[in-house]
C-alpha cells in the first residue's frame, strides 16, 4: 500500500478478508479489503484504498467474514438442558439468580457469532429488568418482550400472563409497564407429541388481535406471535403482526398471505428436531416430533419457493436447544430446504436485523456498521465452522478475539 498521511484517520482500519459473505445474499467474494472508518465500512474492494497508512491493516485471509449473526427467537432465562430440577430452578428463580443465568447465556451467543437476540418473553419478566439496569454492558443487544400475553387458561404461563379481569388485550398492551421492545402474544398452543398435525383453538379473537397490534403500533412496537396451525397463523398475518413464531401446520395459504404482506416467519424448526433426538427412541413422542420436523422443513421449501421472508430463530432455551449452538443448527436446517449458503447468512443478518432494531442492518458493505464475525476456514466449512469464531466486531471495534495478523 502506499501511504498518504494527510488522508488517514486515526480511526481507519483495513481488513483482508478471506472470504466475504456480505449478507445480502448475493454471492460470496473472495480476497477482499475492507475499509472501515469511524465504525462504518467505507468500501469493500479486490485492492486496499491507496489512501490508507500502512502497518493499519489486519489480515483475516484464513477466515470467511459474515454480518454479525442475530437469534430472533431466544428465552434467555431458560437453559436447554434435559435436567428437570435445572429447568423448574430456572423457571422459578428469582432476579438475581436468571441475571446470573441470562449473563452467561448471552455470553454464548456472543461466542456464536451472534450480536443480537430477540428474547420471547419470560414469566417474571426478568429478561427486561436484566437489559435495562443502569450501566449494564451487554456482550449482544437485547430485544426484550418481557411477558408474553396469553388468554387466561391458555398456554404460555411459562413466558407470561394473561390481561387483568376486565381489561382487553388491547388495554393490556398499551398499558404495560416498563414498556418493552416489541410486544409478544401467544394465539395457538404447542404442538402435539402424540397428534399429528394436532390444531388448537386461536387464544383471541381477529378483532382482539388487531386491536392489540394497533396498540403496539401507537407505541411503536412491533408484534410477535406465537403461532400454529393454520387459523392462530391467518390471524396474526391479518392482524398485521411483524413475524410469526414457529408456525408449524399452517399451510400454503398462509405462507402466500406472509409473502405478499412481507410478514416475517421465525420456523424454529430446530426445537422439532431437538425433541426428537431428547425423548425417548422409538418412543410415539420422538417419532411425532420428527415427522413435526418434516412437515415444518416441507413448508420451508415452500417458502421459499414463494418469496416467504425467513428469519433464523432458535427458540433457545426450550429442551435440547442451546443458547448460541443451536443458530448453527438452525441455519444447516435453512440450507437444507434450499437456501444457498448466502441466503442462509442472509436470513440470520439482514432478514432478521430488523426484528432487532436499534439500526443494524446486518450487511456487511459499504454504507454500513462494520458489524461482523471472522469465522477461521472458507466458506465451504460453514455452517458447522459457526463453533470457530475467530474475532466478533461491532461498529468497527473489536470485541471478542484477537486473529488476524497485521498487515501494511
Amino acid at each position: 500500500m502506499t501511504a498518504n498521511k494527510g488522508a488517514t484517520d486515526p480511526s481507519d482500519q483495513l481488513i483482508l478478508a478471506g472470504w466475504l459473505v456480505d449478507g445480502t445474499g448475493g454471492p460470496v467474494r473472495s480476497k477482499v479489503w475492507i475499509y472501515i472508518r469511524e465504525g462504518m465500512v467505507r468500501s469493500v474492494d479486490p485492492k486496499p484504498p491507496r489512501d490508507v497508512l500502512s502497518g493499519q491493516g489486519c489480515d483475516l485471509s484464513d477466515f470467511t467474514l459474515l454480518p454479525g449473526l442475530v437469534d430472533s427467537h431466544v428465552h434467555l432465562t431458560l437453559s436447554g438442558t434435559d435436567d428437570s430440577v435445572v429447568r423448574k430452578s430456572q423457571l422459578e428463580a428469582g432476579y438475581d439468580r436468571a441475571a446470573t443465568v441470562i449473563a452467561a447465556h448471552l455470553c454464548q451467543h456472543r461466542d456464536c457469532g451472534v450480536v443480537a437476540v430477540r428474547d420471547g418473553g419470560d414469566r417474571s419478566g426478568h429478561v427486561l429488568r436484566f437489559k435495562t439496569r443502569p450501566s449494564q454492558l451487554l456482550p449482544v443487544r437485547v430485544q426484550s418482550a418481557g411477558q408474553a400475553w396469553r388468554q387466561s387458561g391458555r398456554y404460555g404461563r411459562l413466558i407470561g400472563r394473561s390481561p387483568k379481569a376486565g381489561m382487553t388485550l388491547a388495554e393490556a398492551v398499551a398499558g404495560d409497564r416498563p414498556a418493552p421492545d416489541h410486544v409478544k402474544i401467544v394465539n395457538s398452543g404447542l404442538n402435539s407429541l402424540t397428534h399429528f398435525a394436532k390444531e388448537t383453538a386461536p387464544q383471541f379473537s381477529l378483532e382482539e388481535m388487531r386491536a392489540a397490534v394497533e396498540a403496539a403500533a401507537v407505541r411503536g412496537l412491533g408484534v410477535m406471535v406465537h403461532a400454529n396451525g393454520r387459523l392462530p397463523v391467518a390471524m396474526a398475518v391479518a392482524a398485521g403482526c411483524r413475524s410469526v413464531e414457529h408456525g408449524f401446520f399452517m399451510g400454503p395459504d398462509n405462507l402466500a398471505r406472509m409473502a405478499d404482506s412481507l410478514v416475517i416467519w421465525v420456523p424454529t424448526a430446530v426445537t422439532m428436531r431437538a425433541y426428537a433426538r431428547q425423548l425417548a427412541p422409538g418412543s410415539i413422542e420422538a417419532q411425532m416430533a420428527r415427522r413435526n420436523f418434516d412437515h415444518q422443513l416441507e413448508q420451508m421449501q415452500m417458502a421459499r419457493r414463494l418469496g416467504v421472508r425467513v428469519a433464523l430463530g432458535t427458540d433457545a432455551g426450550s429442551l435440547g436447544v442451546d443458547h448460541g449452538t443451536a443458530l448453527k443448527e438452525e441455519m444447516a436446517i435453512v440450507m437444507e430446504a434450499g437456501w444457498s449458503l448466502s441466503e442462509a447468512v442472509q436470513s440470520g443478518s439482514s432478514v432478521a436485523a430488523p426484528l432487532v432494531g436499534g439500526g443494524y442492518s446486518g450487511t456487511l458493505a459499504p454504507g454500513h456498521a462494520a458489524t461482523f464475525i471472522a469465522i477461521k476456514g472458507p466458506p465451504e466449512h460453514l455452517p458447522g465452522s459457526l463453533g470457530r469464531v475467530g474475532s466478533v466486531w461491532v461498529d468497527g471495534r473489536r470485541t471478542l478475539g484477537g486473529s488476524g495478523r497485521v498487515v501494511g
